[in-house]
């Protein structure tokens, strides 16, 4: 019964396939699973899991609780101890929605694909691991090792589904917090991210002024807008909508009974947000996957099939309910919540940072970064900015290796120090 819910047995729906006939659900004859989830006793690869809440609750913002949270993080290089005992020359990387742990190394078992960021975490790259101690833990609510739906709640022993509590980026960055105090690493020397991860690097500014030498907020806000929330809304409408998504109990369906439809097209919405129109146009143009001298209601362009792709890839390795409750995390970033204003939330940052922002994204738009920007300025705080100049969209900060290596560079140069021996 792994996956029904506590009190009954799952719904009978089934998916409905949709058209089968150059339609456009092709992913019905596709077995995925019904969860991409990591689960316990997969191989675990470079992960490692540090536990706690395991004598008290872990009481989270939006007023629920957890006990027994595992993060899953992985580590590169190796750490320093300074004076005091702590790590020295440790960085934070923190991911965004369907990212996770694994931001640098190859495949492997556990790992279907390469590190999301491996271009710029390594020996002598970006993020140098022969100087600085660099980690990446998976958030709290995600699917690849750390506490999320897809876990088993231990008071029923079945998955949390949606009975998982409500979380926000402050929580998550919180339970890294307990994955650095685990670590001995007192103070980052720098914590850096993208889109949800800059909003994590924002709050760890925020939160935990002390703990912070500098950060790096890529492609981020202060604040998630009401066209942001419009797009990840819609997404999140497209997932349990899904009849396989069985309001959140379906964790026990056969692979090709799940969520798969819903999950899939929530990722190419957001895929459409995450390129820009150049990009779409030099690619696939009008093309049709088959030419055909008579239109078909069914006959699909090019950009059809890229899209399909990347949503089957994202259910071999994403949960539905994961998705849901780190989009609406995202939904609910918002740095002045709670503390008196955006200026008095910014007012706390005490480290110098940059923000980064990319010409042609329009998911966070770049007026975004330098609304940051000038109001840390405003504040008297040290903060630089830099540019991404690329057709990718919001996705270059995870494709413009070279550039962002050298933004990041530039940055620690200015600070006079790098990453591992900044004072």
């Amino acid at each position: 019964m792994n996956g029904t819910r506590p009190s009954e047995g799952p719904s009978q729906t089934s998916v409905r396939n949709g058209p089968t006939s150059g339609g456009r659900v092709p992913l019905s004859g596709d077995r995925l699973p019904a969860s991409g989830a990591w689960k316990p006793g997969d191989p675990s690869g470079d992960r490692k899991f540090h536990q706690f809440a395991n004598d008290r609750r872990f009481v989270l913002e939006g007023g629920g609780e957890l006990r027994n949270v595992s993060a899953a993080y992985e580590s590169w290089g190796t750490p320093r101890l300074g004076e005091d005992g702590s790590v020295a020359n440790a960085v934070l990387i923190c991911h965004a929605l369907t990212g996770e742990s694994h931001a640098a190394g190859r495949t492997g078992p556990g790992h279907p694909a390469p590190g999301w960021w491996a271009d710029v975490i390594g020996p002598g790259r970006a993020f140098d691991t022969n100087d600085v101690f660099v980690v990446c833990v998976n958030v709290l609510g995600g699917c690849q090792g750390s506490t999320g739906p897809a876990s088993i709640d231990a008071a029923t022993g079945v998955p949390y589904g949606p009975s998982f509590p409500v979380v926000t980026i402050r929580d998550m960055v919180r339970a890294q917090a307990a994955v650095a105090d685990h670590l001995g690493v007192a103070r980052w020397q720098a914590v850096v991210g993208g889109s949800m991860g800059g909003m994590q690097v924002l709050e760890w500014a925020v939160m935990y002024p002390g703990r912070v030498r500098s950060f790096i907020a890529i492609a981020t806000c202060a604040a998630a807008t009401a066209q942001q929330i419009a797009f990840s809304s819609v997404q999140r409408s497209t997932v349990a909508l899904d009849p396989g998504w069985r309001d959140g109990w379906y964790y026990d369906a056969d692979p090709g009974e799940g969520p798969h439809h819903g999950l899939a097209l929530a990722r190419e919405l957001a895929q459409v947000t995450y390129r820009s129109e150049q990009v779409f146009a030099e690619r696939f143009g009008r093309q049709l996957i088959a030419p055909s001298d008579r239109l078909e209601l069914w006959q699909r362009f090019e950009v059809e099939g890229y899209l399909d792709y990347h949503g089957a890839k994202l259910c071999r390795r994403f949960d539905a309910n994961s998705y849901l409750t780190i989009a609406k995390a995202m939904d609910l970033h918002d740095l002045s919540r709670g503390r008196g204003g955006m200026e008095r939330a910014l007012g706390r940052i005490t480290a110098p940072g940059l923000t980064v922002s990319i010409n042609t994204d329009g998911l966070y738009l770049p007026y975004q970064q330098h609304q940051l920007r000038d109001g840390l300025r405003r504040l008297g705080k040290v903060c630089a900015h830099a540019e991404i100049d690329s057709p990718h969209g919001h996705d270059a900060f995870l494709l413009e290796h070279e550039q962002v290596a050298h933004i990041v560079n530039d940055f620690f140069v200015s600070l006079n120090a790098s990453p591992g021996d900044l004072s």
